[in-house]
């Protein structure tokens, strides 16, 4: 499928020229409006007047917002058909006097949706970190939650207001993310980590991690939109079953660099970050079967193999 169709492919004229509103336009936001661009007029909330020509040359209306500030986003009720949610929440501030674990971005936004006509569907991307440490074990979309870190469980409340939102009758999708790359992505190759030599977990250590191209994660953003059941969560992940220290041995090879040094998870403490051992203290395999399924979603890049050899190529 060439880069500028949608996964949808070409939508019925009741569906032309809906309004699609983008709210965290980042990367994975872009990609997607790239994939809908000309088929749905296009808004992207935005803090930061400096991005309004970027996004307006993309074909994007900036709307001027703040999700810290919901006195901002009154303009946002009744705007838009569809919305594509892919802000996370905020790190937790102490002077604002909120519980860690709450997500005050996201009750913001659904509920200035929820006033004038609600938009007919609501996507969110939430994050597999949601399930905390599986043991390896292969995960399906109802299983418990189960957040063992802040951010994971700051997730965990924008879900639940995803889902409430969507029982006053938007049809509200969750798509759970694992790890996303792609090579033109800010940090998104194992290259840098590699040329550093940072080490992974020995073999009987290590942990199961999950993957998704970035292009794939945006295609499955915009199946959802329409494809997307009410109330459902989908595991927007591909189909490859690797440790961690198994993916960047994979990726050394291909990019020609030496494997990385392997370590006892013991001894991990005192080389790594305590962000990268969060990321190794849980292990699990996501089913995405309801993404291929439900979402009738063809996968670009299946694993993580075919992705990384289109990065050795570049």
């Amino acid at each position: 499928m060439p880069s500028n169709q949608t996964p949808l492919g070409a939508l019925p004229a009741r569906f032309k020229r809906q309004r699609v509103l983008i709210v965290g336009c980042g990367d994975v936001g872009l990609r997607a409006a790239g994939l809908l661009a000309g088929r749905v007029r296009l808004l992207a909330l935005t803090s930061t007047p400096e991005r309004a020509p970027a996004l307006r040359a993309r074909g994007i209306v900036p709307l001027a917002g703040n999700l810290d500030d919901p006195a901002s986003l009154r303009r946002l009720a009744g705007l838009a058909q569809r919305v594509l949610h892919l802000a996370p929440p905020p790190a937790p501030r102490e002077e604002a006097g909120a519980p860690w674990w709450r997500d005050p971005r996201t009750l913001a936004l659904v509920r200035v949706l929820a006033r004038r006509t609600r938009p007919a569907a609501l996507v969110y991307g939430s994050t597999s970190g949601v399930y905390g440490d599986c043991h390896g074990e292969r995960v399906a979309e109802w299983r418990p939650v189960s957040p063992h870190t802040a951010r994971a469980h700051r997730r965990v409340d924008a879900e639940a207001a995803v889902r409430h939102f969507g029982r006053g009758g938007s049809r509200a999708s969750i798509l759970r993310i694992p790890g996303i790359y792609a090579p033109d992505r800010s940090g998104g190759t194992p290259r840098e980590r590699l040329l550093r030599g940072t080490p992974v977990l020995r073999p009987e250590d290590d942990v199961y991690t999950n993957h998704i191209h970035a292009d794939d994660l945006a295609r499955a953003c915009c199946a959802a939109l329409w494809r997307g059941a009410a109330q459902r969560v989908y595991h927007a992940s591909d189909d490859t079953e690797l440790k961690m220290g198994d993916y960047f041995d994979l990726a050394a090879d291909l990019y020609r660099l030496p494997r990385p040094p392997r370590v006892a998870r013991s001894a991990a403490g005192e080389q790594l970050s305590l962000m990268l051992l969060s990321f190794m203290s849980e292990s699990r395999r996501l089913d995405n079967r309801r993404l291929r399924r439900e979402l009738r979603l063809a996968l670009r890049y299946p694993t993580v193999r075919e992705g990384l050899a289109q990065m050795a190529a570049h």
